[in-house]
C-alpha cells in the first residue's frame, strides 16, 4: 500500500469543532484513564498478594482486568492526542492494530466469562469434585486458551483487511473497530463469511454456554438450603451483571458491522464512549464491591493509606 492507503482520518464530533472546549475534555479523559488504570491495577494487586484470592475464580477476575487495562492503553494515547490535534490522523497499520486488539481482547472477555461461569457450576453443583476439576493447570490452560483463540481468530480478518484495496479514507468512530470495513472499496466476502464463523465461535456459544450453566445453577441452588443460595448469589451475580454489560455493547456493535445499521453520527459517538469509557471501569467497580473477599481486602487498603496520611 502507498502512503495514501496508510492514512486514515478520523472526525471527532463533540470536541474537535468546538476547540475551545478540547482542553477540558483533555483533562476529563485523562482523568477517566487515569482512574481506569489505578481502579483495575488496585485489584490486581489484592489478588496478587493476598493467598486467599489465588482461588481460580479470582484468577479469572484479575485476567479480565488486565483485558481492560490493556485495551485502554491501546485506545486512550491516541484518543488524547486526538483530542489537542486539530485533524485526527491514524496510519491504516495502527487503525489494523486497534482493530485486532479490540476484537480480541472483546472474545477473550467472553471466553473468559465463559470459564468463570464454568467455574461457579463446578464449584456449587460439584463441590467435592471441585478441587480435582480447577486445578492449576487447568486454570493455566483455560487462561491460555482463552486469550490464544481470539488472537489466532481475529488475526485472519487482520492480515486480509490489510491486503484489501481502500477507496475511503474518513471514518465515522473514534478509534478503529469495524468502522474499517467502510474503508475498503469493495467489501470482502470472505472477510464476512469468516466474520460470522468467529462471531458464532467467539461470542454467540459463549454465551449459550454460560446461560446453560447458569440454568443449571439456578436449578440447583433452588433445591438447595438458603446459604447455598446466599454463596451462589453471591458469587454469580457480579458475573451476570458484567456479561449483560459487554453482551449490549458487543451486540451494538455487531449491529453497526453487520446489520450496517445507519445508527446518527451523536449516538455512534455515544455508543463508542461507552465501550472506551463505561466497560473498563464497570469490572473494577462491580467485581471491587460486589465480590465479598475482594471488598473486604480493599477496605484494609483503604484503611492502611488513610492512617498513613493521617500520620
Amino acid at each position: 500500500m502507498d502512503d495514501e492507503v496508510n492514512a486514515t482520518y478520523i472526525t471527532l464530533d463533540g470536541y474537535v469543532e468546538v476547540s475551545k472546549y478540547r482542553y477540558v475534555y483533555f483533562f476529563i479523559i485523562f482523568t477517566l484513564y487515569i482512574l481506569i488504570i489505578c481502579s483495575n491495577s488496585t485489584i490486581l494487586y489484592l489478588i496478587w498478594i493476598h493467598k486467599n484470592l489465588h482461588e481460580p475464580m479470582y484468577i479469572f477476575i484479575a485476567a479480565l482486568l488486565l483485558n481492560s487495562i490493556v485495551f485502554s492503553t491501546a485506545m486512550y494515547p491516541k484518543l488524547l492526542v486526538d483530542i489537542l490535534s486539530d485533524k485526527q490522523i491514524i496510519s491504516y497499520s495502527a487503525c489494523l492494530f486497534q482493530f485486532y486488539l479490540f476484537y480480541t481482547i472483546g472474545s477473550s472477555e467472553f471466553l473468559l466469562l465463559s470459564v468463570m461461569a464454568y467455574d461457579r457450576y463446578v464449584s456449587i453443583c460439584k463441590p467435592l469434585q471441585y478441587p480435582t476439576i480447577m486445578r492449576k493447570t487447568t486454570v493455566s490452560i483455560f487462561l491460555f486458551f482463552a486469550w490464544l483463540l481470539p488472537a489466532c481468530h481475529i488475526a485472519v480478518p487482520t492480515i486480509l483487511s490489510a491486503k484489501t484495496k481502500l477507496c475511503n479514507f474518513i471514518t465515522k468512530g473514534i478509534f478503529c473497530n469495524n468502522a474499517i470495513y467502510e474503508l475498503q472499496c469493495v467489501r470482502s466476502r470472505i472477510i464476512d463469511i469468516y466474520g460470522i464463523v468467529t462471531l458464532l465461535d467467539l461470542a454467540i456459544l459463549p454465551i449459550l454456554f454460560i446461560l446453560f450453566t447458569y440454568t443449571k445453577i439456578l436449578i440447583i441452588t433452588y433445591q438447595s438450603c438458603k446459604e447455598v443460595r446466599k454463596k451462589a448469589a453471591e458469587t454469580c451475580l457480579p458475573h451476570l451483571l458484567v456479561l449483560i454489560s459487554f453482551s449490549c455493547l458487543s451486540a451494538y456493535d455487531v449491529s453497526v458491522a453487520r446489520v450496517e445499521s445507519n445508527y446518527p453520527k451523536t449516538a455512534r459517538l455515544i455508543m463508542m464512549l461507552q465501550i472506551v469509557l463505561y466497560h473498563p471501569l464497570f469490572n473494577p467497580l462491580i467485581y471491587g464491591l460486589k465480590m465479598k473477599e475482594i471488598s473486604k481486602h480493599l477496605k484494609k487498603l483503604f484503611c492502611s493509606a488513610k492512617k498513613d496520611l493521617m500520620k
